[in-house]
Formats: structure tokens, sequence, C-alpha cells
């Protein structure tokens, strides 16, 4: 059952995992990580990802596909508060011979459907998902979580004619539309335009939410699919999310808190959401 405090709670404590296993690793995506975790703590813990830690590979589960790789640690972050993984393991992040690396690797770490982080790969992989959950015809669904500068790579959008021409009513996609990238601000790198017409133009059913509303989310997430179109969800986000300093700003892509910026950052999570994170 959805609890949306619950969801807003465990995004909260992804945040302060975030921070602290970058700043464990000295290295890795902050900026990224930090503005989907609402998207991901809603798929996880809001009763929409049909999913059993004790179980990963359940035939009758649905797969996520992370396909901005670099944000791995709230994926991470996720599995460990779900039980696929020991929190000690979030501590090692990064390190060599360690489980949980920069990217995640599904041969390595339990609920890991697929190994990702070359931009523009995962909807592809997703769609071939839903296609083979669709032949066998169990009802399973495909959820496949894009950076919006990785809409800026052409196999993205030879995946979205795909998806369509073939009826994957059982993918939805989720853009993680915070309007920055490593080099900067999307509309300067390469325009993105209308993400949402683009996506109506090659045939997808289009919702548009604040990326931070989990009830909004958890609506998007669970609305009645529409036979033979798939969708995508484009939730708009703040890179950054939740960390004052860090919030809306593109230096924050790619670069790891130091020890007191990690305090102050955790301080300020735990403060926000005033719901007993630890």
């Amino acid at each position: 059952m959805f609890d949306a405090s619950v969801v807003r709670a465990q995004a909260a404590q992804l945040r302060v995992l975030i921070i602290e296993m970058l700043t464990a690793a000295g290295s890795g995506h902050p900026g990224g990580s930090l503005s989907s975790a609402d998207i991901v703590s809603t798929l996880y813990f809001g009763d929409v990802l049909r999913h059993d830690p004790h179980d990963p590979e359940d035939p009758s589960r649905d797969r996520f596909v992370l396909s901005k790789g670099h944000a791995a640690p709230v994926q991470y972050g996720a599995l460990a508060l779900a039980g696929y993984i020991d929190k000690a393991e979030l501590p090692k992040l990064r390190s060599l011979g360690a489980m949980l690396q920069g990217h995640p690797d599904a041969l390595q770490t339990p609920g890991i459907e697929v190994s990702t982080g070359s931009l523009g790969q995962g909807l592809s992989i997703a769609c071939g998902m839903a296609q083979a959950l669709k032949l066998d015809g169990e009802g399973q669904r495909v959820f496949c979580l894009l950076g919006d500068g990785e809409l800026q790579e052409g196999q993205i959008w030879e995946a979205a004619m795909y998806a369509a021409h073939y009826g994957l009513d059982n993918l939805t996609a989720i853009v993680d539309n915070n309007n920055l990238q490593i080099d900067g601000k999307t509309d300067q790198v390469m325009d993105l335009g209308d993400i949402a017409r683009k996506f109506e133009a090659f045939g997808w059913d289009v919702t548009s939410v604040d990326g931070h509303d989990v009830e909004a989310l958890h609506e998007a997430l669970t609305l009645a699919l529409t036979p033979n179109r798939p969708r995508v969800i484009v939730a708009m986000t703040i890179k950054g999310c939740g960390v004052s300093f860090m919030e809306d700003k593109a230096q924050w892509h790619g670069n790891a808190p130091s020890a007191d910026q990690a305090i102050q950052a955790c301080d300020e999570i735990r403060c926000a959401c005033g719901e007993g994170i630890l």
C-alpha cells in the first residue's frame, strides 16, 4: 500500500546514504543521484515495482533499468534499504574488488538487472526486456530511468521508435529532467527542446510531473496503461536536490563532497525531512 510519508522518509534516507557513500569513496556522482532519489524511492517503496529482495530472480518480478548508470549510488541505497544487499557494502563503493562499483554490475550485485553506464543504451535494453516479457504474457512491467542529457544520444530515439512500433505497453521510461549535465545546462550543450512533445511524436503516452512530489510520481507510475503504447514520465527535478550548495550546479555532477561538506549536507537532509531518518 502506498504511504507518501514512508516514501518521502526513504527518499531522505537515500540522500543521506548517497552523500555518505560518495564521501567514503572520494569520487562519484552526487547531482543526478540526489535528483532521482524521490523517483527511485517511489518505485521501490511506493508499491509500484513488484520485487522481492529474498528472491531477486523471481520470474514474476518487474524490471528496473538504471540507464543513467553513473547515478548508481541511488539504486545501491535502495537495494540496501530494501534488503538486497548488506548496508556494510555501501562504504566500499568504488573500491577495488568491491561489489558496488561506479556503475551497476549485474554480475556482482543482487537486484541489478543489467550492467549500465554507457549512456544511451539502457532504453534499448529495456525494450528488449519488455518485448520478451510481453511474449511471455505474464504481466510484468519494465521501468527505465533516463537522464535528460542522455536523451542527446541517437540510440535513445531509435529505441523510442522501436517501443512504439512494437506496442510495448509494459514499458515505462522516466526522464530525470534536471536540466544539467557534466558540461553545463542541457539547452546550451545540445538543446533537447520539448521532451514531452518529442516522445508524443514518437508515439508514446506522456505524463509530466514534479519529480520531487512522490504523490504525483506514484499517480503517474500507476496510471492504467494504454494498449499498445509505451509510456514516458518526464519528471522535472533539481540536480543535487536536498543539499543547498549542490542544487542546480553542474560542478556537482561528478564531484564528491569533503567530510565537512558531507556533515552539512546530511544535516540539511535530515532537518528538511523531519521524519525520523537515521
